[in-house]
């Protein structure tokens, strides 16, 4: 199956266009650069040693069985945090106004386990550009196990969905690690959509990172103490990676009230500007929790982040004030869950009831 063309009523753009010049105004007035500042790099100087002291402890140490499964599961947090904040603004080159420093700290992405050529083809690309759009966007494809919109396919197991949806989520990571990269890779597409060619460069990094990603949370591990503690170390650090990541990307989309499209082999035009489309497919979380906006990286930010993704999260909180007023300016409607429990409830309430089965249509 290959990609619809599916494209959005831009002729106007009069939300983005007035919202644009508003933030816009927002840094100049204040001579602010869009990207990180010092406390997006006191982050990156927290996070990033800590996984490695915490991991480096855990060869050296012995910390018996449940000091392994507590630790694991930190370092398996503290990954996702680093992946939340450092890995995602450089991707998205918000990180640093040096392309240099975007591309080498885009490559934690490797570092825990996935490729970051290829997330920015999911990602950017794809996520950004068709969200919410079943039979495009990948992060909610079609799948035998999971029912995420009204227009996918329902089977009985869907029925009880959200009850081993933390299963699914927990081995997340793993499957993009050790699977779905490796299919993205040899079929050449992301879903639906043909990537971009990799040149050789790319293909070096790929093959070299995932072994590299092997040799140090494998083969290290398993030479150093053996491989019931290796088990228990990656199974523990992936469990939370995983859930930890699912968690917080499905509250900002799969939740209820965001809305959902579909595709056909017909070409689609959505009939609302891009900009429209995003919020109405998104939602925000928790935004007055600074704790969670620190460990998250601004993502419960999401809608501010899926409107400007090239501006970094640290300044998620202030334009926030700014697209809530266009937005009720424009009667956009702007979906935000005041705390990540209510998020996460929605969520998992919503999953519920697109695990029922369907009622058939009347002819």
């Amino acid at each position: 199956m290959n990609m619809a063309k599916v494209t959005f009523n831009n002729k106007s753009s009069v939300f983005y266009n007035a919202l644009k010049i508003e933030v816009e105004n927002y840094f100049s007035e204040r001579q602010l650069k869009k990207t990180g500042n010092w406390k997006l790099f006191l982050k990156t100087g927290i996070l990033v040693p800590a996984a490695m002291i915490l991991y480096a402890s855990l060869l050296v140490f012995d910390w018996g069985v449940v000091g392994i499964i507590l630790l694991g599961g930190l370092l398996g947090f503290i990954h996702a945090s680093v992946g939340f904040n450092v890995m995602h603004d450089a991707n998205h080159g918000s990180y640093s106004e040096h392309k240099w420093l975007n591309d080498l700290l885009g490559l934690t992405m490797n570092a825990l386990g996935s490729n970051a050529f290829i997330w920015k083809q999911k990602h950017n690309v794809i996520h950004h550009t068709y969200t919410n759009i079943d039979g495009i966007d990948d992060d909610i494809a079609k799948s035998p196990v999971i029912r995420q919109c009204q227009t996918q396919k329902w089977v009985p197991i869907h029925r009880v969905q959200h009850l081993y949806l933390p299963l699914v989520y927990a081995i997340s990571s793993v499957a993009w690690t050790f699977l779905t990269d490796y299919m993205k890779y040899f079929n050449r597409k992301v879903y639906t959509t043909p990537m971009t060619k990799m040149n050789l460069k790319e293909h070096i990094i790929f093959w070299g990172s995932k072994l590299l990603y092997a040799g140090v949370y494998i083969l290290l591990p398993v030479l150093l103490k053996g491989w019931v503690f290796w088990i228990i170390l990656f199974t523990s650090l992936h469990v939370m990676l995983g859930l930890t990541l699912a968690i917080v990307f499905q509250l900002a989309h799969v939740v209820e009230h965001t809305e959902f499209e579909t595709t056909t082999i017909d070409p689609k035009v959505i009939e609302s500007e891009w900009a429209i489309f995003q919020v109405k497919t998104t939602a925000d979380f928790a935004t007055g929790n600074k704790v969670i906006s620190w460990l998250v990286g601004g993502l419960n930010f999401q809608i501010e982040h899926h409107l400007f993704p090239r501006i970094s999260h640290i300044h998620y909180p202030a334009i926030s004030k700014i697209v809530k007023k266009t937005c009720e300016e424009y009667h956009v409607p702007y979906h935000s869950f005041p705390t990540m429990w209510s998020a996460v409830v929605s969520h998992f309430r919503f999953m519920k009831q697109l695990g029922k089965r369907p009622v058939p249509a009347i002819a």
